[in-house]
């Protein structure tokens, strides 16, 4: 099953439309990559915690079973698989050390469910009566952000904070994913209806609706930090190509001799993850510092 991230399906939306017409330039990046461990591939490329962990999912070449993983600054990995999934991945990581990610059930009907994981204690997270509960992220206080459907044609955004739920969900949109949030509770993500993403920004119950300019597909916003700088990916057909979104402008993030390289989060130091593809059977994950 794919992922809500990953799932382009959207249409324009005009309701709170910010248009953003000028050429974005590229950024200078100063990069650092890394492979994925023996016997494994990159699969996805999530979040990057203040202290350089960043998080995502592997495939294991033997089985094909895709399991969650965090990679310290230092460089060493730890996969990790959900009680009782047929697969896992994690999207973000706070500077706390709480991962946040989700799972599909190994056994009919393979329902997800979002998790928290810290210091190895899993604690699931389920939106309440939802059918499916997509989590994606955690702030430093204590606040997390995802996705939930009750049925296969509608998916919402919520913020849980203190245990309390808050639904997400641009108006007239079928599917709204909240993918990050920082310490001031500002959320970022994507909203859609048919075939073309929006980027947006949410803050106490305000959308503002933040796309890269002449992108066919749309756009996707991956992190935000507490500075509010937000990162997030402008879509085509067979490319998800990062970038960074700071005081109104946009800077593409590119990696020289690479087809595209995309961006899964940003921390508070301006640290930002990502993946860079070069074809379908060689793919790497960087950290990278951009201006």
């Amino acid at each position: 099953m794919n992922l809500p991230r990953s799932a382009f399906a959207v249409v324009v939306m005009m309701l709170s439309y910010t248009a953003l017409s000028q050429a974005a330039q590229n950024a200078s990046c100063s990069f650092e990559t890394f492979s994925a461990p023996n016997g494994y591939t990159i699969s996805m490329i999530g979040g990057v915690s203040d202290d350089g962990t960043v998080v995502g999912q592997l495939m294991n070449t033997k089985t094909q079973e895709f399991v969650a993983f965090t990679r310290s600054s230092s460089g060493a990995f730890t996969e990790y698989s959900a009680p009782k999934s047929i697969t896992t991945w994690m999207n973000g990581t706070s500077g706390t050390g709480t991962n946040a990610g989700s799972y599909q059930d190994s056994s009919y009907p393979e329902h997800i469910h979002g998790f928290q994981l810290q210091s190895g204690n899993f604690s699931a997270v389920n939106y309440p009566n939802a059918v499916n509960t997509w989590l994606y992220g955690n702030n430093m206080t204590g606040g997390s952000v995802g996705s939930y459907s009750n049925s296969s044609y509608v998916t919402k955004g919520f913020i849980l904070l203190n245990g309390k739920y808050t639904t997400i969900g641009y108006a007239g949109a079928q599917t709204t994913n909240a993918i990050a949030v920082n310490d001031n509770k500002q959320v970022v993500g994507s909203y859609s209806s048919g075939v073309v993403d929006n980027g947006f920004s949410w803050q106490s119950g305000k959308f503002t609706t933040i796309n890269y300019p002449n992108s066919k597909y749309g756009t996707v916003l991956t992190g935000v930090n507490n500075s509010g700088v937000i990162v997030g990916n402008h879509l085509s057909a067979e490319k998800s190509s990062g970038f960074v979104y700071e005081n109104g402008a946009f800077k593409g993030i590119v990696y020289a001799g690479a087809k595209f390289a995309s961006a899964g989060g940003v921390n508070n130091n301006g640290l930002i993850s990502g993946e860079i593809f070069f074809s379908s059977s060689n793919i790497m994950g960087y950290t990278a510092t951009c201006k």
